[in-house]
């Protein structure tokens, strides 16, 4: 409470020197609708989960504990249609002020068959008329008067993006307040969101702090930041013992956490050459809180490197990514990474020293590095074995437990066709098992450690049809390797899926 009445005084004081305008309202919209085809095997849907329960139920072995027995399965192919549209209003009062309204709807499926009446995400029913129109962003910006300060001071608040080196660490939607302040060559941006509000009278929110510094230094543009999770209530929005945490109202759960990122980075030109290169660390832990839970701690300390360079020569383009992300010792680390479940060996966890991302992020889907193995940016990030996205916890993201090269050219052989092939080599950075496999040795008393998982390459074909419609078709084939088998415990053996690949078209119309 304390901390609403000091930003309330806060705005106030900056309201009490405003001046008036004399400017019309600008209304503008803009937005898309696209189209997208999936056609896959084992490059599977989000896999959703915690730390290492990552594994899609489509890849396990029937008989396995997580298995399924309908839809799509172990070597199994996938076809189907999905379709998004966002649409977004702003209201612009010059320079000074505008607000920002910005929906989104979803079918996920075309022929979407709606479970129990459900209406988000099933804009894809057959006869239509679903109650489908999400609220994505309610936000206004507010250029702040100097109030005697020689600088320039930006205010956001509302439900709006959080974003923060959105390909690896956090992108995500919510209520907060983000001002900034831009001091020549640089600018400080601060963060306050609240993810969790809880019971008024109780201290079990979830409150996000940060910091971030850049500045334009000759063609370069470097910056750090700092932010923190003060999760009083860990994981969100969950009652002990619910299995679905979204049924049933808020209260109280058994743990608290507190943790940290903090990254520095570079994007510019050195010479002929683009790069962008981030360093992310994660520092935190997880606790029981006293009431509900007696158990160690559980640790977090993470890291990943992530360079990229471009090198465009006439219609040309050659690049390289190289990736390293730390994983967990599966000897210290449960499935899930909280307190008071056990290892594998059948210890209490007490450490993940995975690479993870923060709850609710979209990172996972948002990486892009290829088709089959990591999400896709053709497909806005809706498949890949490695998508990892936890909306009531942190999770291992894309990268968390892998490291990668990547290689690859395109070719712009007109003004509206452009050509792009891409290989990678996917490695396993977790310790006394793998990321994603669950091979077992020849005793069936741990886990297999493999270090390859497998290579990949990929296919691009861009159609640029008209100025605001554009088509996308790629396809991905993935050699996979023993970092990639699974123990089938019905015939007490490991099987590895028949090589996974993807063939994916996107048709979009930007307005």
């Amino acid at each position: 409470m304390k901390k609403i009445i000091a930003l309330g005084l806060l705005i106030l004081a900056f309201a009490a020197t405003s001046y008036a305008q004399d400017v019309k309202l600008d209304f503008r919209a803009s937005g898309f609708i696209d189209a997208i085809t999936e056609y896959w095997r084992t490059a599977a849907s989000n896999s959703g989960g915690g730390i290492y329960d990552v594994v899609p139920p489509a890849f396990k072995p029937y008989g396995q504990v997580g298995s399924t027995t309908t839809g799509y399965a172990f070597d199994k192919k996938n076809a189907y249609m999905e379709t998004r549209m966002r649409l977004k209003f702003d209201a612009v009062m010059g320079k000074e002020l505008s607000g920002t309204i910005f929906f989104e709807a979803d079918a996920s499926r075309w022929g979407d068959l709606s479970p129990s009446g459900a209406q988000r995400n099933y804009m894809g029913y057959w006869s239509a008329d679903r109650a489908a129109l999400e609220i994505k962003n309610v936000y206004f910006d507010a250029s702040l008067p100097y109030m005697g300060i020689p600088v320039p001071i930006q205010l956001r608040v509302g439900l709006q993006p959080f974003s923060v080196r959105p390909n690896l660490l956090i992108y995500t939607d919510g209520m907060g307040v983000q001002p900034s302040i831009k001091i020549d060559p640089a600018t400080i941006t601060l963060y306050w969101y609240k993810a969790v509000e809880g019971a008024d009278y109780k201290s079990d929110d979830a409150d996000v702090y940060g910091a971030q510094v850049s500045a334009k230094i000759d063609t370069y543009t470097v910056g750090g930041y700092w932010i923190l999770y003060n999760m009083n209530s860990y994981p969100f929005n969950q009652v002990p013992g619910a299995p679905d945490p979204n049924t049933a109202p808020f209260q109280d759960t058994k743990y608290s956490a507190n943790i940290w990122w903090a990254g520095v980075y570079l994007d510019g030109k050195a010479g002929p050459v683009n790069v962008n290169f981030d360093f992310i660390y994660d520092y935190g832990k997880v606790e029981g809180r006293p009431t509900y839970l007696i158990a160690p701690d559980v640790k977090y300390r993470g890291w990943v490197g992530y360079l990229k360079v471009d090198y465009p020569y006439d219609m040309f383009n050659f690049g390289g990514v190289v990736t390293y992300a730390t994983g967990a010792d599966k000897r210290d680390t449960s499935a899930s990474g909280l307190p008071g479940t056990l290892t594998a060996s059948g210890v209490p966890s007490d450490k993940v020293t995975s690479f993870i991302q923060p709850p609710g992020s979209e990172a996972g889907a948002i990486f892009g590095e290829s088709l089959v193995f990591y999400s896709s940016w053709v497909n806005r990030g809706n498949t890949g074995i490695a998508n990892t996205n936890n909306y009531n916890q942190v999770s291992r993201g894309a990268v968390g437990g892998t490291w990668m090269a990547k290689a690859y050219a395109s070719y712009k052989a007109t003004p509206w066709y452009k050509i792009t092939l891409a290989g990678l080599y996917i490695g396993d950075t977790t310790k006394h098992g793998d990321t994603f496999g669950t091979a077992m040795n020849a005793t069936r008393t741990g886990y297999k450690n493999n270090s390859t998982i497998g290579w990949e390459f990929d296919l691009y074909n861009e159609f640029q049809i008209y100025k605001n419609l554009k088509w996308t078709a790629a396809g991905g084939l993935m050699f996979a390797k023993d970092g990639f088998k699974f123990y089938d415990p019905v015939f007490d053996r490991n099987r590895k899926p028949s090589n996974p690949w993807i063939i994916t078209t996107n048709l979009t119309y930007n307005f």
